[in-house]
């Protein structure tokens, strides 16, 4: 089911019941699915929301999760800011993926990038105490200025290694595509401090 978010003020446990889900992953910017589909094949305890825009990919996402038997992931289709900032709820989320965002590489469109300073505190709000903060990008610019926005908002440290292994070989869409053409795609995470 794809749970349409966008165009109202929402609670999320006023349309998907969190009590008792044990772990709770969000891959923000969900794209294609194929992120997100993985990690719920791989976790069946684990409740996933892929969260996009773009409802055409949704539902591309839902038939597969359908085809497939995956029922522990829920589509949700709202504008990233409106997710983090007035729909998540304070420490839901075990971790918190943001993989290959759109770099708005265009000074001009500098400030519609996801990772700005002001959504470090949002991040930080919906991640449970020590939660897992995911980020890859194959723009260079974007990784550095990324990077300055989490390490200087103070809300997090760096996460200890395994904190990435058990997804270390998924890749989104985009991922192998920028793979394929010879980029490189550095992943890091980070825990939030409690």
């Amino acid at each position: 089911m794809i749970y349409i978010l966008s165009g109202s003020y929402v609670l999320l446990e006023d349309v998907i019941c969190l009590e008792g889900k044990e772990r709770i992953e969000l891959d923000l910017g969900c794209g294609k699915g194929g992120f997100s589909l993985e990690l719920a094949r791989r976790n069946p305890e684990t409740l996933v929301f892929g969260a996009d825009i773009m409802l055409g990919r949704l539902r591309r996402v839902e038939k597969k999760a359908v085809r497939n038997g995956i029922t522990n992931l829920e589509l949700l289709r709202v504008e990233a800011r409106q997710l983090l900032t007035r729909i998540l709820p304070d420490s839901s989320i075990d971790r918190i993926h943001i993989l290959c965002p759109d770099p708005w590489p265009k000074e001009k469109h500098k400030g519609n990038r996801l990772l700005s300073s002001d959504i470090m505190a949002q991040i930080h709000r919906i991640l449970k105490p020590g939660g897992i903060f995911h980020f890859a990008t194959d723009d260079p610019d974007y990784w550095q200025a990324g990077l300055k926005n989490i390490r200087t908002s103070g809300l997090f440290e760096d996460a200890p290694a395994q904190a990435l292994a058990d997804v270390a070989d998924i890749r989104t869409e985009f991922e192998n595509d920028w793979l394929a053409m010879g980029k490189t795609v550095p992943h890091i995470a980070f825990a939030a401090k409690k």
